[in-house]
């Protein structure tokens, strides 16, 4: 999985772009690309092979909102086509429809058509910090920001109270207008949203006062999030349907957190397990002892063996990170043990040293 682009890369869009720009990348990338326009390319047809599996995963919206919390390690182990993507969900089919037709001069466009139909809204993005400690373990944190809404006043329709939109006569109400073309390809239909109405196929003649035409007005939102125990730092907390609403009676988008973990002054985090360094004197380090170490469950006791050399390193078992699949699971904290040498002796202390040292038949 580490050798595979981010998904988003490959198709050139945003994090945040809509169904429709995927769509739009994709479709641009398979004409490019397909095998049957560059026969016996090999490198056109891995291009091809790399932007299918991206837009198989962008859009559809399960698998977007794994990837987007988890990057490629939430498919891994995954079977079939293209590391065990199928193309059987969202609209590949009117893809490959389109792409066919425009490439052999059939001069097929969608039939699914306008945008006029329920479409749904966009997603929102935004981010809370954490500590480290909460990160490992888990919190709630409300969140506040600006949502569009309903406009209360016309009831999301735009149009002023006691008036109602029109079917737009440019596209018919379709809210797509379609012209066709020749190209060396054959005859090519492109459509395009309609200027007049904007693809909603309703002209509004009088606006709503309140949100002048656009049906929405803009919220200050209060909401709860729920951090799941050991998410790491850049991942994504997914809250359904709190993002943009849809138009035309469609779903609203989602609302996705992005987590900001804090440094933590003594701990280092790398995927489940915890690192840190530990100094011991020189003295519990040749005679062996107890030392107590903090984690983040507190501290513990741990016996140091005699003759402990510096940068000697411990495994303290299920006392690193839980994992964000399953929070029984635990990663474990690694201890470097650093024999810490005093820089300043009294003439007690330098006296029995000088002792040890003859006693080993050392050099004074």
């Amino acid at each position: 999985m580490a050798d595979k682009r981010d998904y988003y890369e490959v198709l050139g869009v945003s994090k945040n772009a809509s169904d429709d720009d995927l769509k739009k990348a994709y479709r641009k990338l398979a004409k490019k690309y397909h095998p049957d326009s560059n026969p016996g390319n090999a490198e056109a047809a891995e291009k091809f092979k790399e932007a299918s599996e991206a837009y198989s995963v962008l859009s559809d919206r399960e698998k977007r909102a794994r990837y987007d919390q988890f990057g490629h390690a939430a498919f891994e182990g995954g079977s079939g086509g293209f590391g065990g993507f199928d193309f059987n969900g969202g609209d590949m089919g009117d893809i490959f429809g389109d792409l066919f037709g425009d490439l052999f001069g059939g001069g097929r466009r969608s039939s699914r058509g306008a945008s006029s139909g329920p479409m749904r809204g966009a997603n929102v993005r935004t981010s809370v910090s954490i500590t480290f400690e909460e990160a490992v373990f888990g919190c709630e944190k409300q969140i506040e920001l600006n949502l569009r809404e309903p406009c209360p006043t016309c009831g999301g329709s735009g149009a002023k109270p006691g008036t109602t939109p029109v079917t737009c006569s440019k596209c018919r109400g379709t809210g797509r207008i379609i012209s066709t073309q020749q190209s060396i390809f054959g005859m090519m239909q492109t459509e395009t949203a309609c200027p007049d109405c904007r693809g909603t196929g309703k002209i509004i003649k009088e606006k709503c006062s309140e949100c002048r035409g656009s049906g929405y007005v803009t919220k200050k939102t209060k909401l709860s999030v729920d951090i799941p125990a050991g998410i790491d730092n850049g991942m994504s907390v997914r809250i359904r349907d709190k993002g943009e609403p849809g138009t035309n009676g469609g779903p609203r988008g989602d609302l996705l957190v992005e987590v900001r973990v804090a440094r933590h002054p003594m701990f280092e985090r790398e995927d489940t397990n915890i690192y840190s360094v530990v100094q011991i004197p020189f003295t519990k380090a040749a005679l062996g002892g107890k030392v107590r170490i903090k984690t983040v469950d507190g501290e513990v006791e741990y016996d140091v063996k005699s003759g402990t050399q510096t940068d000697t390193r411990i495994r303290l078992r299920g006392k690193g990170v839980p994992s964000v699949h399953n929070r029984n699971s635990r990663g474990d904290h690694y201890v470097t043990l650093v024999v810490q040498v005093p820089t300043k002796l009294n003439r007690e202390q330098k006296k029995a040293l000088q002792a040890f040292a003859k006693a080993c038949g050392e050099d004074k």
